[in-house]
């Protein structure tokens, strides 16, 4: 299992993720910094800027062996490899991936029909890119689109999507 390569939390100095990032992908270490679309806080602009998802953090694939997360550790502004005392805990590769597709996705708006659904209702959406990711109903955005919280490493993110690409989780009667 040692050798098997996966995925881990590093912890970057504050504001350095997309240094951390890019050193380590010129190491030829894979590396995933997820990043999100943002208005400006400043006031005399009115643009999008791209800031990390979880800031402070990127994600690296090694093994678990410690001459593998070597180099990824001396690497500048990284700090250490989220983990306890038995050493760095790896990170799920199916969170990995439904980060990848929840930042890929650009959001085009579409009508559909509104579905009924209450806060905290379980749905999974169906079609698309995001197909298979389970979340929670949040709250109707209009025009047949509505919003889903979905945990993602102990956070949530909110995902818009259309009505009629999701389904209400039937939920187990007692």
């Amino acid at each position: 299992m040692k050798n098997t390569p996966l995925w881990f939390a590093l912890l970057t100095r504050s504001n350095f993720e997309q240094t951390v990032y890019s050193r380590i992908c010129q190491k030829n270490i894979d590396a995933f910094l997820p990043r999100t679309r943002k208005p400006s806080k400043r006031k005399d602009r009115k643009l999008m800027i791209e800031t990390p998802l979880f800031p402070g953090y990127v994600f690296v694939k090694s093994t678990s062996a410690p001459v593998d997360q070597l180099p990824i550790l001396k690497t500048v502004g990284a700090v250490r490899l989220l983990g306890n005392s038995a050493g760095p805990l790896p990170v799920p590769e199916h969170q990995i991936e439904s980060l990848k597709l929840l930042t890929s996705v650009t959001q085009d708006l579409i009508t559909g029909n509104i579905i009924e659904l209450q806060k905290g209702d379980a749905v999974m959406i169906l079609e698309g890119p995001m197909a298979g990711l389970k979340g929670e109903f949040f709250q109707h955005k209009g025009k047949g689109r509505i919003i889903i919280k979905v945990d993602l490493l102990g956070r949530y993110a909110g995902v818009e999507v259309d009505c009629d690409k999701v389904e209400k989780i039937p939920t187990l009667l007692s």
